[in-house]
Parts: C-alpha cells; sequence; structure tokens
C-alpha cells in the first residue's frame, strides 16, 4: 500500500512558502473547477489526469509537515520501488517548460545528486541520451563510478503540459527498468503543478547489498513518511527500502528546484547558486537527508562539474 504522508518531520524544519496562499476554502472551489474545466477542455487526457490529481490533493498540499505544497508517496512491491512527489511551485509553466524539455539542462540538475558523480548528454537523431555515473556521497574518481545510460525522451511539450521520460534497462547489481518521470501543468497566477517519479526493480543481489547497508552504514536512517502503527500503538517515520527511495526522489525533485531557482541570476552566478540552493534545500530535512557538510558538498560538485565540462570526447561502451 502506498505511504500517506503526515508529518515526516518537526515544522521548524519545514520548507520556505511556496506562493500558494492559504488553504482553498469551500467557497472557492466552484471557481477553481470551472477554472480547470476551462483549461483541460484544451488539454490531452495527461494533463486533464495531472490536473485531477492536484485538485485531490488540495488537503494535503495545503496542510503538511513540509510547510510548503508538497506531498511525497512511496510504494514498494517484492521486486520494485517507486517514490513520487507532487508540488506547485510559484514559477511560471511558460519557464517551466523550456527550461526542462530539453536534454541539455538535465545533466545540471542530475549532478546535484550526491551519488551522481558525473552525466553526459549525447544526442544522436533520434535517440537522446543521458549517460550518469553512480558512486559514493562522498569523493571518488570518475572511473569507480558505474554508468548508466538513459533514454530521454519528450512524451509531449505544449502550452498545456509537459511530459519528460528518463528510463534504462539496466543498472548496477542486476537493478533494472530505471525511471524518472516528470510531467507538470499550468496552474492560476503564475504558478506550475509538478509531479515527479523515481522508480526501478531490483533483484537478489541489490536486496542483498541494500540488507547490509540498511544494517550498517543506513541503520537509523528514515524516510518522509509515517510508517503502519505497531500492535503496541507506537508508528514513526518510514526505515527499510523505503525511505531509501522516498530520500533519492526528494534529492532528485529539490535538484529540479534549485535548477529553476538558478535561472533568474546570470549565467555565470548559476552554478553557484545551484549548489548552495540545493544544499539548503536538503539541509531543510536534514533528519533525511544530512550526509555531509556544505564545505565538502561544494568542494566535491566543482570538482565533478569540471570534469563534466571539460570531459567532451565521445562516450564510451557502459
Amino acid at each position: 500500500m502506498p505511504a500517506v504522508l503526515r508529518h515526516p518531520h518537526p515544522r521548524n524544519h519545514g520548507g520556505a512558502p511556496g506562493g500558494t496562499g492559504g488553504i482553498v476554502r469551500p467557497r472557492f472551489w466552484g471557481l477553481l473547477l470551472a477554472m480547470a474545466g476551462c483549461a483541460l477542455a484544451h488539454a490531452g487526457q495527461p494533463a486533464a489526469d495531472l490536473h485531477a490529481r492536484y485538485l485531490a490533493l488540495q488537503d494535503r498540499l495545503n496542510d503538511n509537515a513540509f510547510q510548503r505544497p508538497l506531498f511525497l508517496d512511496s510504494n514498494e512491491t517484492v521486486k520494485s520501488l517507486r517514490g513520487e512527489v507532487f508540488a506547485v511551485i510559484a514559477r511560471p509553466f511558460a519557464t517551466v517548460r523550456p527550461s526542462l524539455q530539453d536534454i541539455g539542462p538535465w545533466c545540471d540538475i542530475l549532478i546535484l545528486h550526491l551519488n551522481v558523480k558525473g552525466c553526459r548528454a549525447t544526442v544522436t537523431p533520434p535517440t537522446q541520451t543521458l549517460r550518469m555515473n553512480f558512486g559514493r556521497k562522498h569523493e571518488e574518481p570518475l572511473a569507480q563510478a558505474y554508468p548508466v545510460d538513459f533514454d530521454f525522451r519528450v512524451a509531449a511539450a505544449d502550452d498545456s503540459y509537459l511530459q519528460v521520460l528518463l528510463r534504462a534497462d539496466t543498472g548496477p547489481m542486476g537493478s533494472r527498468n530505471y525511471r524518472i518521470e516528470l510531467e507538470a501543468v499550468p496552474l492560476p497566477d503564475g504558478r506550475t503543478f509538478l509531479h515527479l517519479s523515481y522508480a526501478y526493480e531490483y533483484g537478489f543481489a541489490v536486496r542483498l547489498a541494500m540488507k547490509g547497508y540498511l544494517a550498517t552504514l543506513g541503520s537509523g536512517k528514515v524516510g518522509f513518511s509515517m510508517a503502519d502503527r505497531q500492535p503496541d500503538g507506537t508508528a514513526g517515520l518510514i526505515t527499510g527500502v523505503r525511505g531509501v527511495v522516498e530520500r533519492n526522489t526528494m534529492r532528485y525533485y529539490l535538484a529540479i528546484e534549485a535548477y529553476l531557482g538558478s535561472l533568474a541570476v546570470p549565467p555565470a552566478d548559476r552554478l553557484e547558486q545551484r549548489l548552495h540552493g540545493w544544499f539548503a534545500a536538503t539541509e531543510r530535512f536534514s533528519r533525511q537527508l544530512h550526509e555531509i557538510d556544505e564545505s565538502a558538498y561544494l568542494k566535491m560538485k566543482r570538482q565533478e562539474v569540471l570534469r563534466q565540462q571539460t570531459d567532451a570526447g565521445p562516450v564510451p561502451p557502459a
């Protein structure tokens, strides 16, 4: 069963307001639905579905422990994990869509994640590929990181809806079917509703490695959702592999936020804006996301970005 986010973190760790104003009161529902109906009359079914999800999540978006219009969910099966973030961002769709529909900016986004040690985009029409190298949360040579090739595809991009799909058939230790999917629709008052999902499947080797990690370095780490209440009445934040996928989904979402936020400054200042912005955003959820201090993060990522910018050769075989 998917987790339901209640109060994942003390409220003093919530993020900055997202520009949604107060809770939508009943007398405004008619107007809101009418406005949505007008927009959906000209939108395709995926856009209509995402607008409907926005309306269905109003309570969770307006009242949550994040103190911002954001809802996080996760799901675990015997062989797969999936995390999702739904959020309202105070940026117009006319800015969000062109910023995320091209492959170029995605390496600037993904490299912000601690475990992404390198990223390179290759375009050979009609194929677009993102080579992501996954490694440890600390400095290491790129040769020691694991390369994964993601097929990059823009499934839809118009004035009413954006959908970007990243798919990889295989990953480390026999993991497979990696999917990073983003979709977005415009909202009134210059805002955008965004949905990001991150999922993959795994087998025995990954399950065994994850068990070892959670028993040692990952012990005590938690996610954002509340775990099921125990027979004695106690409950806490989710742990285990669902905690892992929730933390990584949030890191990817905050990377998108940091990238969009950097567009407001001159190009020469955008890298530093992204790096400082991503780290500050993760520290708002320090119980879940803190791994290294800011100086170590900045030093590591500056080196990785420089390596990424100077390595202009063809993508070698994975």
